[in-house]
């Protein structure tokens, strides 16, 4: 996914200015967690009639962005698009919500299509030929624990031909089908990783797993990284339980508005310090003030391996700690994390390179935080490499943005596509699709600056970028490139 070019930046918004203009508008509002709430512009009268503060508040501003969503309509923009349709309705014209592209639209369709077929071929687990199979079925996903009750409550089914579970993703609006989530285990010796595959893909898949289920008056809230866990979660603790799409890599913004009635959100997203990184990270965009984050550790597994050892998940989740510290801290607070650090000592030294086992010697793995330098003289192989080692730590879910000033983007997706694919598809064209289709659903971004740039422009790319899809791993190439020539002779 590209970033938007900068050659015409979207100006950002304070929110400070988004509530001045609010006011100016004579536009009701209320201050949420993430996001203003506001009645909508899309539904109830269309007049040039201010909006009236008794209308339901379904239209949602993002506090660090100013883009919108209605989810009443399911109408979304930028801030720009939401100006533009105020000034059309006090023209007395209908507000249009901005439209996708023709072909996007057309994806989107297609996608649907697809699922709807996908879903009517596949099974609920309890209606499969025998209870034999059923057993074996469920022992392989690890949810033998888990009652035909809890499967029916979520509608999980179980495609036969691809040995999937299935998820589905029913719209909030109107519970039609918006797409799924195909889950299949491979085995290799004894370790069992899980493949995941989405409907439509992934860039725009954006299912809350378990949001038609939860009532208007329900304020508590447990955020997992996984739907089985969500399954495990409701089912030995009666707790409301989401899921995240792409679990502890990002919480896409445009989710927000769908968490803003819960005073109090619990996140356990995993079991490994990833998890609880990354769980921190999206306390900061939900409010630290309401939320509470479950530690990793021996006895606080993944929810799913909780209920399956018999562990007292309501307990767990008593235990959770909250998110928001005082300014300061004693060692009586810290005590706990400092001996999750203990335990997982392989963990804290970060994502380690599949590739590079020299590179872990020397680095022991990709931490936030760190900044590490590359140098060597021109055509030396540093582009080339870095991609590669990039490339290694985005294939394990590390977000990734690069930014190339150097050499364009076509060329350096070229370079990481072939890397990726590990052969020369110049010489196999045919199984470019194949390739490039895996390669698109790899947490991986590019600036579109190239050549000299502004130190500030790209900071705030930057920082635009890690709060939109919650990059945790930045490449600049190069740094001469960026700063411009002037700067040599300076310390800078």
């Amino acid at each position: 996914d590209v970033l938007p070019s900068l050659d015409g930046p979207a100006p950002s918004v304070s929110i400070t200015e988004i509530r001045q203009y609010l006011r100016a508008q004579e536009i009701p509002f209320h201050d949420g967690y993430s996001c203003l709430h506001t009645p909508s512009l899309f539904t109830g009268d269309r007049g040039d009639q201010p909006l009236s503060a008794n209308a339901p508040f379904t239209l949602f501003i993002d506090k660090t962005t100013g883009s919108f969503l209605c989810t009443a309509t399911l109408a979304e923009g930028t801030w720009q698009d939401f100006q533009a349709n105020v000034e059309m309705r006090h023209r007395g014209i209908a507000p249009i919500p901005p439209a996708s592209s023709e072909e996007m639209e057309e994806e989107m369709r297609q996608a649907r299509e697809d699922a709807r077929c996908i879903w009517e071929r596949a099974l609920p687990l309890w209606e499969l030929l025998d209870e034999k199979e059923t057993k074996e079925t469920k022992a392989l996903f690890g949810i033998s624990q888990v009652t035909d009750a809890t499967l029916k409550r979520f509608g999980v089914r179980y495609l036969r031909t691809a040995r999937s579970l299935v998820f589905p993703w029913f719209s909030p609006r109107d519970a039609s089908l918006k797409g799924l989530k195909l889950l299949r285990v491979e085995k290799k010796g004894s370790t069992i990783t899980y493949v995941e595959e989405t409907l439509p893909r992934f860039d725009s898949y954006r299912n809350l797993f378990g949001l038609p289920l939860i009532g208007r008056r329900d304020t508590e809230l447990v955020l997992t990284g996984w739907e089985l866990d969500a399954l495990a979660l409701h089912q030995a603790a009666g707790v409301a339980s989401l899921a995240l799409p792409r679990g502890a890599t990002c919480l896409p913004p445009t989710l927000l508005p769908y968490l803003e009635q819960f005073k109090r959100i619990t996140l356990w997203l995993g079991e490994d310090l990833r998890s609880w990184e990354a769980a921190k990270l999206f306390a900061r965009k939900l409010s630290l003030k309401r939320c509470s984050l479950v530690r990793p550790g021996n006895l606080q597994p993944r929810p799913l391996e909780a209920l399956n050892q018999g562990l007292n998940v309501t307990k767990i989740l008593r235990s959770a700690l909250l998110a928001s510290h005082k300014s300061i801290v004693s060692f009586r607070q810290l005590r706990e994390e400092v001996f999750g650090e203990l335990v997982n000592t392989e963990q804290v030294s970060g994502v380690k390179w599949a590739r590079f086992p020299e590179l872990n010697k020397l680095l022991k793995g990709h931490r936030r935080g760190e900044l590490t330098i590359f140098t060597g003289p021109t055509g030396s192989g540093k582009t080339t490499f870095i991609s590669e080692y990039a490339l290694d730590l985005c294939m394990q879910g590390v977000c990734t943005l690069w930014g190339s000033f150097e050499i364009n983007n076509v060329r350096l997706a070229k370079i990481m596509l072939t890397q990726f694919a590990g052969r020369r598809l110049e010489d196999q064209l045919e199984l470019y699709d194949e390739w490039a289709d895996r390669f698109e659903e790899l947490p991986l971004y590019f600036m579109t600056f190239h050549g000299q740039q502004n130190i500030k422009t790209v900071i705030d790319t930057m920082q635009h970028a890690v709060y939109m899809y919650d990059i945790t791993h930045v490449v600049v190439d190069n740094l001469q490139f960026m700063m411009g020539h002037e700067h040599f002779s300076v310390d800078r």
